[in-house]
């Protein structure tokens, strides 16, 4: 069957589609992938959709299934060639060593979201392939609406009643991809979509090479949701940066448009939101987009359970509210009923109405507050908008379980049989003396911990690699093959040099290089084995 190369859909033998009007007899320019290559014997690739430093994105048509997805290609500017019509990349003797670990880091960042795909806010990661010397990620492509689209359709910013349940699993999505050793650092209005069922997606994904300066590619910023950090020279991203363009965009979706770019902010850092958007939002939001966005990370929201928290400040307040209310209507007696004082009301009316007047009363001097002052504290500072105490109750609920002990399948076996629990792993593995490798060593909330009233917990555990010193193996007389399991088997790396013997056949390991059997190493060194060539040749020997 013929397909069309703009939209996948069967066309015959008609050149210009008649569902989006692509001309196919136009090719696809190098160093992009040519029209109709087929990857893994099963993805035809059709045009190019976006391109950044890191990899390129296209159209395709899997054949095993009839759906249309995308393929995200490796393809970092500047380190490689590719001709028109050619499929393999070429990289420079120079530019290998640099490709090479770029193009391990873009794999090793799409197996993590692999693992992940179950959460609900992540584009669904399917298939990791590696040909033509670079790696490509294939993912849905459903009919999504832009968030900037969804936006501008709703008036040009949302009600916090509606922009709180399309973020805030976002956060979990985020947080749980930090867990994993991995950010976004690129959640910006351009990077997220909304599902036919009226759910946030996040898109736009790239390691943390293509998300600052000073790497070896050319980053890729969005001006007023990327963090001032992103902007510094090979500065060290984490969840405090992605907690930066999250509340820009949240910011966005509020407000109907972005803060100023982090260069400009860190010059005047304050927020432009106007006093009729301050009057719709409730004080807490304003006040955790504030936090959110402090230029100063010191300042800012250090992690996402905090975040969250202070997104929910009138949720819980509502809550308990209304318990009391409860509770009190509850434990109205009737002879309190019928009591009344002169002007008509029982004492717990009066109770009432005092408490309610009085929350009315904070709630209006803390909008005037914000009104009045707009571009002091919160706006205008680097301080802390709000601070939030708790108060230790002892708990009877349930508790999160311990996981330390068992080796991940274990684990993760355990975890399925419990509809309270989520388990992630945290691939920023360590080492112990304490634990052999596979066991999990540690996890996150700790055994123990309560559980919220939702009655789900996330739970990140971090497994053992091992003791950080490993031996070597015997290798005289085996076989490469042989040797090289045994290698890695001990965490190490191996690579061959070729020499003649008269003792060991022709692929046969004449012993190390450097090393002996029984010497130690770190984990991950790599070591390298002398490998027979067979005996000399006579003539070789001659001269």
């Amino acid at each position: 069957m013929a397909l069309c190369m703009g939209c996948m859909q069967e066309i015959g033998d008609r050149r210009f589609c008649p569902s989006c009007g692509f001309d196919n007899a136009e090719k696809q320019q190098a160093p992009f992938l040519p029209y109709g290559t087929v990857l893994a014997n099963r993805y035809i690739v059709g045009a190019g959709i976006d391109t950044n430093g890191e990899c390129t994105r296209y159209l395709c048509y899997d054949k095993q299934t009839g759906d249309v997805a995308i393929v995200c290609e490796f393809l970092p500017i500047g380190l490689f060639s590719r001709d028109e019509g050619e499929t393999d990349i070429r990289v420079n003797y120079e530019n290998r060593l640099v490709y090479n670990k770029l193009k391990d880091d873009f794999i090793s960042y799409y197996r993590t979201l692999t693992d992940l795909r179950e959460l609900s806010a992540l584009m669904n990661v399917h298939n990791i392939i590696e040909e033509n010397n670079t790696a490509y990620v294939i993912e849905d492509n459903e009919d999504y609406i832009p968030f900037e689209e969804y936006v501008e359709r709703s008036g040009g910013s949302l009600e916090w009643d509606v922009a709180r349940p399309l973020f805030m699993p976002v956060i979990s999505a985020l947080e749980a991809m930090h867990k994993r050793g991995v950010g976004h650092y690129a959640i910006s209005p351009k990077n997220l979509y909304i599902t036919a069922s009226g759910k946030l997606k996040i898109s736009g994904f790239a390691t943390e090479n293509e998300r600052k300066r000073g790497t070896s590619l050319k980053s890729q910023l969005f001006s007023g949701a990327a963090a001032p950090e992103q902007y510094e020279t090979a500065f060290p991203l984490d969840d405090i940066t992605d907690i930066y363009g999250f509340c820009a965009t949240l910011f966005y979706a509020l407000t109907g448009h972005l803060p100023k770019s982090a260069p400009e902010r860190l010059k005047d850092s304050r927020l432009l939101m106007s006093t009729t958007t301050v009057r719709k939002l409730p004080p807490h939001v304003v006040s955790a987009l504030a936090n959110g966005l402090q230029v100063d990370r010191e300042n800012r929201i250090t992690d996402f359970d905090e975040l969250r928290s202070q997104l929910s400040v009138a949720h819980t307040a509502k809550a308990i509210q209304d318990e009391i209310s409860r509770t009190a209507s509850m434990n109205i007696s009737n002879s309190e009923k019928n009591q009344k004082n002169r002007n008509g009301m029982s004492r717990v009316s009066i109770v009432i109405i005092s408490a309610a007047a009085t929350v009315v009363i904070l709630g209006i001097a803390g909008v005037f507050w914000l009104m009045q002052n707009p571009f002091q504290g919160i706006f205008g500072g680097n301080q802390n908008a709000t601070q939030v105490s708790t108060q230790n109750t002892e708990w009877t609920g349930a508790t999160v379980p311990n996981y330390v002990g068992m080796t991940y399948e274990e684990a993760v076996s355990a975890a399925a049989g419990d509809t309270t629990v989520t388990l992630t792993r945290n691939f920023s593995d360590e080492h112990s003396d304490d634990y052999q490798e596979g066991i999990v060593m540690a996890q996150s909330p700790a055994a123990g911990s309560k559980v919220s009233q939702e009655g789900a917990v996330m739970i990140s555990v971090t497994v053992s690699k091992g003791s950080q010193i490993r031996e070597l193996p015997k290798v005289e007389g085996q076989s490469l093959d042989q040797v090289s399991s045994d290698i890695a088997a001990q965490g190490l790396l191996a690579s061959a040099e070729y020499a003649y013997s008269d003792k060991y056949a022709e692929g046969r390991v004449i012993g190390y290089k450097n090393h002996q059997p029984g010497d130690t190493v770190e984990y991950g060194t790599n070591v390298v084995v002398i490998v027979s060539k067979g005996k000399e040749p006579a003539a070789t020997a001659a001269q």
